[in-house]
Formats: structure tokens, sequence, C-alpha cells
């Protein structure tokens, strides 16, 4: 489970930890940073995927996700009597992430290369890379350690080894080695990252893939744009909890049965209503049944992930769906930990119901994505690995 994620230099997010629950639900006005948090989240899972700078491509280059205000924020300017203008900088410009969780942790640092005739300068370079156990990196507790190209394990005996390897500068550590016996603790990173799994803004008009037919293939994990929503649905009731299904259904479309038939060009989708005398596909629902569907796939796959990101799942969503779709989120919370990013009021005070529930409430302050009601005590303990 993860405990917390430390983000510094990224975007609104000049320096921030936010401590998770096993159902974490993120709010906050408009402009607030809860996508900047989302975001956060992809990109460190991204690491392990080895497309961290084609991601940091896609939002625009490392130039312009980095944090724009100053340096440091003086109370005299957040209480306005001097206006918003850089300071004296003293640290290095750095884009870093971080989480720590059981077994172990993870943090990257980010920074501008050595200026070279290379025409991707642009690209960031790793400047440290650690895996550790325990809260927070120190020297006890770290044992993956990367500085610049420089890789060193410690092993088994505890001592420290340098690694023969010299590491590309922007791709992650867990996509360029993998030793079981020398670095057990890089595969189990870099399969724990790549088993978090992300939900975001389906398509639902109606040329979207969710749609069409689906492969008639065996499908525990539903792809993220629901391609393959009727085989995922069809799994979940053959080696899932079928009753689950059906209840999720009920609360939702009561009377309603949800059945998936097969036929020459695949698998879909069929709900057949009270009063109608046919069963409705996927072309014909609604875009707010069928984005309900779509959760309901999400939220019960029989291969639950350790981590399930939803960000604004309400989209599209008629009020009466708001209440079932918070009973199947509460329900995934139970077998995954799970994010929930939303501003939807009427679902954030459904979920913050459960006993279980972890709210955190985003603000902006001169500019800067803050934790509502947090002090300096609740960030204390979190210390970044130095360059």
């Amino acid at each position: 489970m993860i405990h917390r994620i430390a983000i510094a230099g990224y975007r609104s997010i000049r320096s921030l930890t936010v401590r998770l629950g096993e159902l974490t639900v993120v709010t906050g006005p408009n402009g607030s940073g809860k996508t900047n948090l989302y975001r956060s989240l992809r990109l460190i899972a991204s690491a392990a995927n080895g497309n961290l700078n084609q991601s940091l491509a896609e939002e625009g280059g490392f130039e312009s996700v980095l944090w724009a205000g100053p340096e440091t924020i003086p109370n005299e300017m957040k209480r306005g009597e001097v206006p918003v203008q850089g300071t004296l900088r003293r640290k290095p410009i750095a884009l870093k992430l971080a989480f720590s969780a059981d077994p172990m942790s993870y943090c990257i640092d980010l920074g501008r290369p050595v200026p070279s005739n290379s025409m991707f300068d642009a690209d960031p370079e790793i400047k440290r890379e650690c895996i550790w156990t325990g809260p927070t990196p120190d020297a006890r507790s770290l044992c993956v350690d990367r500085k610049g190209a420089n890789l060193r394990c410690r092993s088994g005996k505890g001592k420290w080894q340098d690694i023969d390897l010299h590491l590309s500068r922007g791709t992650s550590l867990m996509t360029e080695y993998a030793d079981p016996f020398a670095a057990p603790e890089i595969i189990v990173m870099k399969e724990q990252l790549r088993g978090w799994r992300f939900y975001d803004t389906f398509r639902c008009d109606s040329h979207a893939p969710a749609r069409l037919p689906s492969p008639q293939t065996f499908t525990p994990v539903m792809a993220n744009d629901g391609s393959n929503l009727a085989a995922a649905l069809q799994t979940i009731r053959e080696i899932g909890d079928s009753h689950i299904v059906e209840q999720a259904i009920e609360e939702a479309f009561p009377g309603s049965q949800l059945y998936v038939q097969s036929g020459e060009s695949g698998m879909q989708v069929v709900l057949t209503q009270p009063g109608m005398l046919r069963g409705l596909t996927a072309r014909e629902l609604s875009d707010g049944t069928l984005r309900y569907l779509l959760l309901l796939a999400a939220l019960f796959s029989p291969r639950p992930p350790e981590l399930l990101v939803l960000n604004e799942p309400e989209t599209s969503l008629h009020p009466d769906l708001i209440g079932p779709l918070a009973n199947m989120i509460c329900r995934a919370a139970e077998r995954s930990q799970v994010i929930v990013v939303s501003h939807n009021q009427h679902l954030v005070a459904q979920l913050e119901r459960d006993e279980i529930c972890e709210p955190v409430r985003l603000n902006k302050e001169t500019g800067e994505t803050i934790v509502e009601g947090t002090d300096l005590l609740s960030q204390h303990g979190w210390k970044w690995p130095a360059r």
C-alpha cells in the first residue's frame, strides 16, 4: 500500500506531500491542481514502462511542465504585501516524483542535461533515482541508488556493488537493468508500477471503441479505452464475482439485466430494461449508461490492481447514478488501493461516509497547489535525496 506521494517542481505543484489511505478522494475547485496530481502519478508509472520522456513530450516538453513560480514564496508575498516575483535561486531546477509504500518506495529526480549540440537537449536527464525500504530514503534504507549514469545496488550482505553499466540519461533504471540476484528490488518495483491502473475520461461518443464488438478473448483487465468492454464483462461473469455485477446493475437500473452475446463480429454488451421488447446493444446505450458499464468493468476486474486511479469518473453520469457509482468504488477499495479525483460534491460526500476514506482537498495559494488543513508537522519526515 502507498502511504505518501511527494511531488516537487511540477506545474502548479511547487512542493507537496500527500498522505493516502485505502480509499483516497482528491477534490478541490477548478484549477486547484487535481489533474496535476493525477498526471504526476501517471508519470511515475511511465518510468517503469520506458516512456517517461514520451509522456513529458506529450505534455508539451520538460520546460513546460516545470513549476513556473518563484523557488520560494515568502510570507510577505503570500499576504500580498509584495508582488510575486522571482527570488535568488539556490537549488537546481528539478522535477521530483516519489512515493513511499510497503514493501518498497521509489523516487526520481529529473533536471536539465548538460548542453550539447544534440537536437534532443530538451529531453530531461535523470539526476537521481532511488529504491528503498521504509518511509523515507536514508543511508541505511537505500537498496538501489542511481546518480546520473552510474548505478549501485546493495547486496544481500548489505554491501554496495557498483554495476558495470552506463545508464541512458533519460531512461529509468527499471528499463535498463534487470538482475534477479544482484538487484531483485528493481524487478519488484518495476512490476509494482506496471500494475498500477489508470482510467480517465472514457470516450462514449458514437464512434467510441466501447460501442464496437469486442474480440472474443479472455480479458481479466479492461483496456484503457474500453475497446474490450464486452469481453471484460464476460470474464468477470465467468471467473469473477458475477453477483456483484448483478447488484451494481440493479442499483443503477432497477429491473434491468446485463448480458453478453457473441456473433461473427465478436462479443457485444446487451442491456435489457423493463418495458422494452428487446435489449439495447452498446451502440444504442446513452453516454451515461455506457460510462457506468465501463466503470463497472474497471472496478470489478477479476485481477484487481495494487493501485487503481480514477480521474473524474462522474463525467456524463446522471445524478441518480452517483450513489451506485460510489458503492462500486467502495467495494473496489476492499480489494485495491483506490484514488478518486473528482469535483462532484455528491460523489465526494458519498465516498467520505466510508470509514476507510482519506479526503484530500486541494486549493491554490499564490499560484501554488496546497492541501487544505495541513501544517508543517504533516509534512515532517520526508526528505528528498540530494543530487
